[in-house]
């Protein structure tokens, strides 16, 4: 019998190893944020000019700003709410989160593309609205990050689907505003399968946590990937 709420969060956060790497996690993505919140800075104070794009200059710019707001709250309190019902699976969705985040930040300061001329303008008010700046394109965290979680939860089938489900809206809804090249879409999905790859060999025991429904036996070795 699975144990009641509060006692799966006792007994984790009573253990020291794993409450230290919750913390080094949520450390490591407020890092991974501010970081991001730079380089998005950066790319917009350098960026030159738009480019055309297959998909972009064929398609008129609808108003999906349900989809690149709102939806993509909803799938963030979705993800939020298993992480916190599951608090032993924290550790490595935190550090994978920042991983992402990390990467994100330092592929966006290599390229300074600007805004495609036509697109949705988002309310500053909203909350995507006041974390862009506009020159955050490549890649796209909206197809990335859903997409990241579909491969964390793989061996979950309606978390995988519903994170897959959320990556394809969410791509097609940045694609539709103008809001990201389609480049910057395409090219998260692979890019973001390497990040998978690489947080299971740095966080290979917070994987293990992760994936086999308890903490392991002091002796026993994280699998390796």
């Amino acid at each position: 019998m699975q144990p009641k709420f509060t006692e799966r969060y006792k007994k984790y956060w009573s253990h020291r190893d794993f409450a230290f790497s919750s913390l080094i996690g949520l450390l490591l993505l407020v890092l991974s944020l501010t970081a991001n919140h730079f380089a998005s800075l950066y790319a917009t104070r350098e960026a030159s000019s738009a480019v055309t794009d297959l998909l972009l200059d064929n398609l008129p710019v609808m108003q999906v700003e349900w989809i690149v707001n709102d939806a993509a709250a909803l799938f963030g309190f979705f993800m939020a709410f298993l992480l916190l019902w599951q608090p032993r699976r924290l550790p490595f969705a935190l550090k994978s989160t920042a991983l992402f985040v990390s990467i994100r930040a330092l592929f966006m300061i290599f390229t300074h593309l600007a805004p495609f001329p036509e697109r949705l303008v988002l309310d500053p008010n909203d909350f995507f609205g006041a974390l862009t700046t506009g020159g955050d394109y490549f890649f796209s965290g909206h197809t990335g990050l859903p997409f990241l979680f579909a491969l964390i939860y793989w061996q979950e089938k309606s978390v995988r689907y519903a994170c897959l489900t959320a990556s394809l809206i969410l791509g097609t809804g940045v694609i539709l505003a103008h809001l990201h090249y389609s480049i910057d879409v395409f090219a998260a999905y692979f890019i973001t399968y390497g990040i998978f790859v690489l947080t299971q060999r740095l966080f290979a025991k917070d994987y293990f946590v992760f994936s086999e429904k308890g903490l392991p036996p002091e002796a026993t070795l994280p699998r390796r990937f």
